[in-house]
């Protein structure tokens, strides 16, 4: 072999895997990011299936005489508030996030809230109506809940790999930024007991 040729072969074989390096982590990291993204998709499906069972679960209770008006009022504008703010993940600030958050924990107090003093109207939980939709928002609070533990750890992974070497170079170049976790809202350890039965 000619010596002329070992360090220009060397020099473009460093070349070659280098490239091959960045070309490989930013794929990857492409592909993380599309999963995180497609996760808080989900979640914001399970919200918006949430605050579409709002207007009959208000409704329904309506029917009952003298039900609390200011309990759905509340309701009803904190689901407003819930589907009037609207979030791109990849570009979302933790504060935006938090607001995020926060709008939809209020409306899930409210509906706590709600659920709770329809307590005092017997006839109101012997309509199979109310206790249909009792039921589908119960289900769609434990999806919500999964749907944020999944959120969470796919963006861990995302996270984690965007600080690792040496994919934290090619995030650095080509601007991957964390993503921001959901914590648990705000007095979510005094959460009101909703009974489902």
């Amino acid at each position: 072999m000619n010596r002329k040729w070992l360090i220009p072969g060397i020099i473009i074989g460093v070349i070659v895997l280098i490239a091959a390096i960045i070309i490989g982590g930013y794929n990857g990291l492409v592909g993380q990011r599309e999963n995180v993204n497609k996760s808080f998709a989900n979640l914001q499906s399970q919200y918006q299936r949430r605050a579409d069972l709002v207007p009959n679960l208000v409704n329904t209770v309506k029917g009952a005489a003298n039900f609390e008006q200011q309990t759905l009022t509340d309701v009803t504008e904190a689901r407003a508030k819930a589907t009037g703010i609207t979030i791109d993940p990849s570009n979302a600030t933790p504060q935006q996030l938090a607001q995020y958050q926060q709008s939809q924990g209020e409306l899930s107090q409210a509906l706590g809230r709600l659920l709770a003093v329809t307590e005092n109207y017997p006839e109101l939980k012997a309509v199979q109506g109310f206790q249909d939709l009792q039921v589908q928002l119960e289900g769609t609070e434990n999806r919500i809940s999964v749907a944020r533990n999944d959120f969470n750890g796919v963006a861990s992974t995302y996270n984690t790999r965007i600080q690792t070497f040496p994919t934290n170079i090619t995030a650095g170049i080509f601007g991957f930024d964390k993503f921001t976790y959901f914590e648990a809202d705000d007095g979510a350890e005094n959460a009101p007991d909703v009974n489902f039965e």
